[in-house]
């Protein structure tokens, strides 16, 4: 499956015991009326509460008979609008949408202007000071590659590596909105939010473009930047090496 998502409603892609308010749980609920069977739906990974989504990736094992055009209209006449499967496709057996992912990519939308933009505050970051986008570029360059990211994890338990590889990285402005786009293998626990919150600190000129580097070295979250609010994220496509054989 493909789904688009408006997280602003929700308590994140994964499903909690707690509520009902989850991405993952309103899609496995339609999938259980639709087969009669627990589905467990496997996503390319979870987005926070608040972040959105246009081209999350998940996939589940089922016996339906029902053609791959069927299951898409069905879930979407029953989903709430906010969430919208794109595309349903079989796969071979051995695939996982998250563990066969060979990269993704999120993009962060902040509207830096006085005026606020009353028509998509729901997905930008409304920051009304001046920020510099050259020193945000220069310093957004030392992210490229391979790096430990423990800086940038939210995740204080962390006990996995944190050693991640960032294969593209640009800053742009599109009139009031400066949009930076990350690519990577993979991201942590609120990785591209603080690694936004960092940047927009080095714009601001609070930090220098450079510090990026040292902030790294640290391997420490109290060396990097604020954490960003999650309604500028949005998880734009997901790739795989061995995408969609026939």
């Amino acid at each position: 499956m493909t789904i688009s998502y408006d997280g602003s409603c929700y308590c994140g892609w994964q499903k909690q015991g707690n509520t009902e308010h989850t991405i993952q749980g309103k899609l496995e609920a339609v999938l259980f009326l639709m087969t009669e069977e627990a589905i467990e739906l496997h996503g390319s990974g979870r987005t926070d509460a608040g972040v959105h989504a246009k081209a999350q990736e998940a996939n589940f094992y089922t016996d339906c008979v029902m053609d791959t055009a069927e299951i898409r209209n069905y879930c979407n006449r029953r989903l709430p609008e906010d969430i919208r499967v794109t595309a349903v496709r079989e796969e071979r057996e051995r695939f996982h949408a998250r563990l066969s992912t060979s990269g993704k990519e999120y993009v962060y939308r902040i509207w830096n202007s006085q005026a606020s933009n009353v028509f998509e505050r729901k997905y930008l970051y409304c920051f009304p000071e001046a920020l510099d986008v050259e020193r945000m570029r220069r310093a957004a360059e030392f992210f490229l590659g391979e790096h430990d990211f423990k800086s940038f994890c939210g995740n204080k338990q962390m006990r996995k590596s944190t050693v991640r590889q960032m294969t593209g990285i640009e800053v742009k402005r599109l009139g009031d909105e400066i949009r930076i786009i990350y690519q990577g293998s993979g991201f942590l626990y609120h990785m591209v939010r603080i690694m936004t919150g960092t940047l927009i600190e080095v714009g601001l000129g609070k930090r220098e473009p450079g510090e990026i580097a040292d902030i790294l070295e640290k391997r420490d979250r109290r060396a990097a930047g604020y954490l960003a609010p999650p309604e500028g994220l949005c998880l734009e496509r997901v790739f795989y090496e061995t995408d969609r054989e026939e």
